[in-house]
């Protein structure tokens, strides 16, 4: 996995989000800089975790669509024993 890449909008989105929630939830104003040091440690130390529980979701959702689809090929199938008549 590459690095998490924003664009410039998407940055500049997370940063105010960033400086929204310090100031009305902790009480702390934060600067741009500081906002965006946070952000990128998020993005680098624990969107790591988020970007996997993605993959294994998606991967989970596949698993159940393959299933699904296996199941109804099996309904498919025609009786093979021969009945001697």
């Amino acid at each position: 996995m590459s690095q998490i890449e924003f664009t410039k909008d998407e940055k500049e989105r997370l940063v105010q989000k960033l400086k929204h929630y310090f100031t009305n939830e902790l009480d702390q104003d934060i600067g741009q800089f500081d906002a965006e040091f946070l952000l990128e440690f998020f993005s680098k130390e624990i969107g790591v975790y988020h970007y996997n529980k993605g993959l294994q979701d998606a991967q989970d959702i596949f698993k159940s669509r393959v299933d699904s689809m296996t199941d109804a090929i099996y309904e498919l199938e025609l009786p093979t024993e021969f009945s001697g008549k």
